[in-house]
């Protein structure tokens, strides 16, 4: 598409967006009483409006029914993460079976590393992407510890070529082939927090069998953004947040995935809780731990109602919107459409003020541009807040933009170029004569 940088052009767009009517359920945070043009959806998904209904539906629930909101009423508790289960598993790619809503994300990191971080001998290492987000270094330094091993030995870091700012797929499966049956774990984010970068998850996870470890991913920014196929690329497990692109609130419940191919190995480490349990003797309340089958068996404690209601709420718009496909096809367009409006920016100046870092390629990225200013990068994205703006700021000159499918428009970007082109002038241009 030959795109334009003139507001009829975005009005256009938007007049022919099939999905532009999902805007109206959600809503927009304000500042000085004006709503925000909200691009941080990377970070918090926005509310959607129908969430206090869901959340007065439960709370209602408690009211009548108290303990016996369990097994009563219309959605019993008890079974209530199941209808969950049959709306997240189109997300990322799996069967119902293999899904489940649990926790958070770090936390089922933990857990599902206790399965499937199995050190022995000299096949200990994990090889993950430098520069991970901090959680999934944590994570992964203290497992590495708690199984009495060194982390720099035991933890293989890819990073970047020289003067590249992403990975190429094709030395991360160079390092998995180098270090061979030395390695026990490949974990990788789906997407890069910082750069945006959407790793090539299917040939990353096939190099990783090839030498006989176990791969795993963290999804947290790309659970709800890209389409994902874990079950068919074979992933061995995978866990992520749902508060990002899923929109389930602050803190909101996390999803694990476990592949169907290991539900059945009962040489499995596992951190067993109650709710865990086999479901049909679970109030038995006999000894010896017998996992139900799937996913649900990785349960520790009883489902969090009120998170799933959340999710829950955000996961039938998903169901409405045709889940991850046409969301997909709008997020490589307005995805597209941004990085064009920036690029008009440094033309309009005549200057590279921004370079953006995120892979030009759209099936290497998702909804997220990642853009390195030049000059005085924190002034600049204090002024696109003041001006109603909110993006995400990383240190040490990183503003990242993310136009979200369910509730973004092409004239939001339009909006946005024009004002970074007004405070460009003013804080570089200007200054600098």
């Amino acid at each position: 598409m030959n795109f334009e940088n003139n507001l009829s052009f975005a009005k256009a767009l938007d007049e022919a967006d099939e999905l532009k009517g999902f805007r109206d359920r959600f809503l927009f945070p304000k500042h000085a009483d004006k709503e925000f043009i909200y691009l941080c959806g990377n970070s918090l998904g926005l509310q959607p409006k129908v969430a206090k209904e869901v959340i007065n539906r439960q709370l209602d629930n408690w009211a009548n029914y108290a303990v016996e909101g369990w097994f009563d009423g219309a959605e019993p508790w008890m079974f209530y993460h199941k209808e969950l289960k049959e709306l997240m598993a189109p997300i990322v790619g799996a069967n119902p079976i293999e899904v489940c809503p649990m926790n958070t994300l770090t936390v089922n990191l933990h857990l599902l590393l206790v399965s499937f971080y199995k050190p022995s001998g000299k096949r200990f290492k994990i090889i993950m992407e430098g520069g991970a987000f901090p959680s999934d270094q944590y994570a992964i330094e203290s497992q590495v510890k708690f199984h009495g091993l060194d982390p720099n030995e035991a933890i293989i870091e890819v990073y970047p070529r020289e003067g590249s700012d992403v990975l190429a797929t094709e030395d991360i499966i160079a390092e998995i082939e180098k270090q061979g049956d030395e390695i026990a774990l490949v974990l990788f984010g789906g997407i890069n927090y910082y750069t945006g970068q959407w790793y090539n998850m299917a040939a990353i996870t096939n190099a990783g069998h090839q030498v006989g470890a176990i791969v795993g991913w963290d999804l947290a920014h790309a659970a709800g953004n890209v389409p994902l196929k874990l079950h068919d690329w074979g992933v061995d497990f995978a866990c992520w947040c749902s508060y990002k692109y899923q929109n389930s609130g602050p803190g909101g419940i996390s999803g694990i995935f476990v592949h169907e191919k290991h539900f059945n190995n009962t040489s499995l480490n596992r951190f067993a809780g109650w709710w865990g349990y086999k479901e049909d003797k679970r109030f038995l309340m006999e000894k010896g731990f017998i996992p139900e089958s799937g996913a649900d068996g990785w349960q520790i404690s009883c489902s969090q109602v009120i998170p799933m209601a959340l999710y829950h709420a955000s996961l039938g718009i998903f169901r409405e919107a045709g889940f991850i496909e046409p969301l997909r096809a709008k997020s490589i367009s307005l995805t597209a459409y941004l990085e064009f409006i920036v690029n008009e920016v440094n033309k309009e100046i005549g200057i590279a003020q921004y370079k953006i870092i995120t892979p030009g390629n759209p099936s290497d990225r998702g909804a997220q541009l990642s853009i390195i200013a030049k000059e005085k990068g924190k002034l600049i994205f204090d002024g696109l807040v003041e001006n109603h703006v909110l993006g995400d700021w990383r240190e040490p000159n990183v503003i990242r933009l993310s136009p979200v499918p369910l509730y973004n428009s092409f004239q939001d970007i339009y909006q946005v170029g024009r004002i970074l082109m007004q405070l460009t002038k003013k804080i570089i241009i200007d200054t600098n004569d």
